[in-house]
């Protein structure tokens, strides 16, 4: 939960803010080479938590915010469980804002709100305790999910002014979040309490400026903003990301049996894109979804073409679903099946957010379609790739684990018919043999060759299992296994806004600003099929249909889980680059070792073939360095993976 408008308040000057220090710090900033680009020799993905596919469940955000209580709760994880969603993997009942009472003076131990979550009045020296509540849960078999802020105060203190349930007290006692306790209350949440999820979300580092009305009048402890929220350039990157850090080694501390899931909940601020994967189980990549079509395409865009930074364990989140709200309410049923394929599709958390005990029947139906839920479920963790790409319509393809079978979803944005024509490498599949598709909502299957037309109507997706002869018959394309591979280093600078988001008016300011602007970094990142800018992949005019886009001072991480021989690519300087002057070289290692290397490779030079023995190896390394003489100054060049693919033997290729 957090309001993404820009802040009310007054704003003023950034100022430089003491860093944390240096031996608190130590135990959670994460190993970091001399040379970034060298070879690590293992795999340095994400390992702490317990969310190797997308978490699934309920959160009470979007169906009461602050007006929850114990009742309500309850009667969402009696849904669950009787309607059978449970069974589906819908485990984590997650609470929202709203719960708490204050934090006590004398030993800072938070305090429930008893009158709203009755079980919670224990009494004795904890004064209040969540653990008759968590308890219920687990014995109903489902996990139980808690929601603070990294900084003083939530965002309730800032936006929901209104609610009868913000804490009470002193200034003091009202500062229920994080900030100097984190280590006393993560011991409380998951030691003493038994909670197994927490989200944490980041108003108490944007919306308390020092000297506002909204600081004055309430009486809180004003703090220069870490993150800006209209600026990338005035928000503490490093900052932002250190305050998450010392709460993942908390968490270590607290569950070393790595069962818990850490959501950050940073609205796509602070170019999380670039460093949640390494300290969170999923990160917010956008600003909080509305019940509103065009809401839901600004939100499902801002994680869409980060297939590379997502996979077991580490997550892109568009936030939570709006299923059961106005445009994604039992009348809308297309949007409805829209908005939970492509979640789906993303392997985006499927948080269901609306009052279940009251919800109608084909809601629940849409939920427990267990063939769209196995493709976000899949073990495998390959986020769907775009495979087409426009304003009006998108193809999204996905890899099962099984490496045999796809998924495809073929997405009308618009609000008018759409004619689009699926091709057979679109998922990767031979032109020249039959592709058997089955239609995940209505069960039909059909097959076509080489290309099949559809018109889609309005707001519609549809979505395949899709099989068939495969393009590489003995290996893979990278560019289908996204979740096997982890971005060490993606070459950028200086985050970029993302122009590609649909851009809603905003719901919090309508049209009082000068228009709806870029707002999250992450353009320049690396992208599956495509340049880092969205660009079709080409060197020399070669163009290439598959391949991994990325810029130079790159290193990427491949997992060889399935025991290929081979690693085949041509690789070049991209036409599209800015940087037509600066020459790079391509690397490949393998478990540490030195494979591979191309020479050094300039613009409008032809595609160089790489071939590298993996036989035997773990982790391979994928490095392209730029030349030593180039100037920090100069724009990274945009280099390309062409086909890059891993075979089980040395014939490769097509």
């Amino acid at each position: 939960m957090a309001n993404s408008r820009s802040s009310k308040t007054n704003r003023v000057r950034r100022q430089l803010l003491p860093v944390l220090l240096a031996t608190a710090m130590v135990s959670v900033i994460p190993h970091v080479h001399a040379d970034p680009l060298a070879p690590a020799g293992r795999w340095e993905g994400k390992a702490g938590g317990s969310a190797s596919t997308p978490p699934m469940g309920w959160n009470s955000w979007n169906a009461f915010r602050t007006e929850v209580d114990e009742d309500k709760v309850m009667g969402a994880a009696r849904v669950l469980v009787d309607s059978g969603l449970a069974r589906l993997g819908y485990t984590h009942v997650n609470l929202d804002d709203g719960w708490w009472l204050k934090r006590r003076a004398g030993d800072g131990r938070l305090q429930i709100r008893t009158g709203i979550f009755p079980s919670a009045a224990t009494g004795g020296p904890e004064g209040t305790s969540f653990k008759p509540f968590t308890d219920k849960l687990h014995a109903m078999g489902l996990k139980a999910g808690i929601y603070t802020d990294i900084g003083r105060n939530a965002c309730s203190q800032a936006y929901d002014l209104h609610s009868p349930n913000l804490p009470q007290g002193t200034t003091a006692e009202r500062e229920v979040g994080l900030e100097g306790h984190v280590a006393q209350d993560i011991d409380l949440y998951f030691k003493q309490w038994g909670f197994d999820y927490i989200k944490i979300d980041a108003c108490g580092l944007a919306d308390f400026v020092p000297g506002s009305d909204l600081v004055k009048q309430q009486n809180y402890r004003g703090q220069a903003p870490l993150i800006e929220r209209g600026s990338i350039n005035r928000t503490d990157i490093g900052a932002v990301r250190r305050r998450y850090e010392e709460v993942a080694a908390a968490l270590k501390a607290a569950r070393p049996a790595n069962d818990y899931v850490l959501s950050i909940c940073a609205w796509g601020m602070a170019n999380v894109r670039s460093w949640g994967k390494d300290v969170g189980n999923l990160w917010r990549t956008s600003s909080d979804i509305t019940p509103s079509w065009t809401s839901m395409l600004h939100n499902f865009d801002s994680a869409a073409k980060r297939a590379l930074y997502a996979g077991p364990g580490h997550w892109n989140d568009p936030d939570i679903l709006h299923i059961g709200h106005e445009a994604f309410d039992a009348s809308h049923p297309v949007e409805v099946r829209s908005h939970f394929s492509l979640w789906a599709m993303i392997n985006a958390p499927l948080l269901v957010s609306y009052d279940l005990r009251n919800g109608p029947a084909s809601l629940l139906a849409v939920l427990g379609n267990a063939d769209v839920v196995g493709l976000n479920q899949d073990k495998a963790g390959h986020q769907g790739v775009v495979a087409y790409d426009s304003d009006d319509a998108q193809i999204i393809v996905k890899t099962l684990g099984d490496g045999r079978r796809k998924a495809v979803a073929l997405f009308n944005r618009g609000a008018t018919p759409a004619p689009v024509t699926l091709l057979a490498r679109h998922l990767k599949l031979s032109d020249s043999a039959p592709v058997l598709l089955r239609d995940l909502w209505s069960k039909q299957s059909s097959t076509f060759t080489g290309e099949k037309a559809f018109t889609l109507a309005p707001h519609e997706t549809l979505v395949f299992e899709a099989t068939g002869k495969r393009q590489l018959e003995n290996g893979v394309y990278l560019s289908e296994i996204p979740g096997a591979i982890n971005v060490a280093v993606d070459g950028t600078r200086q985050p970029q806004l993302d122009p590609t988001i649909h851009r809603m008016i905003d719901p919090w300011s309508s049209t009082r600003s000068g228009g709806s602007r870029p707002q999250y970094a992450g353009w320049g990142g690396a992208q599956a099929d495509a340049t880092p800018y969205g660009q079709a992949l080409q060197v020399a005019g070669q163009g290439f249909g598959s391949g991994i886009g990325i810029l130079s001072g790159s290193r990427l991480q491949v997992r060889n889980d399935a025991g290929h021989t081979q690693l085949i690519a041509a690789v070049g300087v991209d036409d599209s680059t800015e940087n037509t002057r600066k020459p790079v070289r391509f690397r490949v290692y393998g478990d540490g070792r030195l494979l591979a290397e191309s020479p050094a490779m300039a613009f409008g030079g032809k595609a160089h073939r790489l071939k590298a023995n993996i036989r035997g190896v773990k982790v391979i390394e994928l490095v392209v360095r730029g030349s030593a003489s180039a100037s920090g100054e100069a724009p990274p060049v945009v280099t390309t993976w062409g086909d890059v693919q891993l075979v089980r033997d040395a014939g490769g290729g097509r």
